[in-house]
């Protein structure tokens, strides 16, 4: 090991004399083993020469264990038997390769990995062996999955509405002249709810993305909350009655103005009487209820509808968490997660009370002046 370091060492000018080499070596050394990514050393006949504390951590294996074996014994990389890059390096001299493959652990996990491996030459150019470098990029991998799935989720979501929308215009251009005012005024009713929907869908998406790149600005200004909570209950009230369902609005006493983003505190409030319409069946209620302290406001959607599973109260406000009746009620799940996003990023907080089969009650709770330094984050 210590000539192979010694070769290492020369090739880069870092020996300049033999004198050095113990320092050098012991500065090597150290540099291998601090390094936060897992490093594996292979003489010229692959069997392990060094194995840092990373790679220790990510194979579960030990530096004693490993030391002295073939590497893909330990290893049991994914590109062992087709190409394995450790050979390609040492028989044809390339300087390094780069590529994405698969480890296996001493559990017999699967682990994947983003790996880099370089041939060890001595100072001239003769081969005494290869370095790989490896990463976990099981994080990364799981990201990419989630990506595809909210975008196969998006997709399929998007598809119902879609459909309906150009199944009824179709109708409605079939029919242009000889469909009763009626039938014609059902269509346009269905396609104006079915373009909400899309509307929603959308908008929720936009928002979570806004979300993820950190660019959800802020535009604070003063805010009547009893105005905005009155124009969605008139906007709510024909869905309601359509639906069999009881949307009341308690307004204790009338609130001041709060500092707040008026956009958005109307997709939190739109965002939670559509989740309360969803899970409210048959003739329920939902009620909108404000109430308020010395500085805070608080506005209430409370529903009589299914409740939520305790297993899921603490996962209701992730993204892409879809609950038990996910696939009934559709969704992709970024609707609470918008809501809890955007009234933090006001200074206030989200609580929820449910119990399975009772229904559900969101409290939205916002401080009545916005924080100095809040307000300055959010004009940037």
């Amino acid at each position: 090991m210590s000539e192979t370091m010694t070769s290492v060492y020369k090739k880069f000018g870092k020996i300049k004399d033999r004198s050095s080499v113990g320092t050098d070596l012991a500065f090597y050394k150290f540099v291998i083993q601090s390094l936060p990514v897992a490093v594996v050393t292979v003489n010229a006949e692959l069997q392990i020469t060094n194995f840092n504390p990373w790679a220790e951590k990510l194979t579960r294996y030990s530096a004693e264990e490993a030391v002295g074996r073939y590497c893909g014994d330990i290893l049991q990389g994914g590109m062992c038997h087709l190409e394995c890059p450790l050979k390609t390096v040492i028989e044809r001299h390339d300087p390094t390769v780069h590529i994405e493959t698969t480890i296996q652990n001493k559990m017999g996990e699967t682990i994947p990995v983003r790996m880099s491996t370089a041939a060890l030459l001595d100072e001239n150019d003769s081969l005494i062996g290869g370095l790989e470098a490896f990463e976990d990029i099981s994080q990364l991998k799981d990201l990419e999955r989630e990506k595809a799935n909210l975008m196969s989720m998006f997709a399929h979501d998007m598809k119902s509405p879609l459909i309906a929308i150009q199944g009824f215009a179709l109708r409605l251009l079939a029919h242009t002249t000889d469909m009763a005012e009626v039938r014609r005024e059902k269509y346009l009713e269905i396609i104006k709810r079915e373009a909400g929907k899309l509307d929603h869908l959308i908008n929720d998406f936009l928002e979570f993305s806004r979300l993820q790149t950190g660019k959800l600005n802020l535009n604070l200004s003063a805010t009547s909350i009893d105005k905005e909570l009155l124009e969605l209950f008139e906007a709510y009230h024909p869905r309601a009655s359509q639906s069999g369902i009881e949307l009341k609005l308690e307004n204790s006493e009338s609130l001041p103005l709060i500092e707040a983003d008026a956009a958005r505190l109307r997709r939190v409030l739109t965002n939670l009487l559509d989740n309360a319409f969803k899970f409210t069946v048959g003739e329920g209620k939902v009620t909108i209820l404000t109430e308020q302290t010395d500085d805070e406001v608080s506005i209430k959607v409370i529903d009589e509808g299914r409740g939520i599973d305790a297993e899921d109260l603490q996962a209701v406000f992730e993204p892409f968490h879809r609950g038990r009746y996910a696939e009934e009620i559709g969704g992709i799940g970024l609707g609470l997660a918008v809501v809890k996003a955007i009234v933090e990023a006001h200074g206030g907080r989200v609580l929820l009370e449910s119990e399975l089969g009772k229904g559900s009650v969101f409290t939205v709770i916002l401080p009545k002046t916005a924080n100095k330094d809040r307000e300055d984050e959010a004009k940037l």
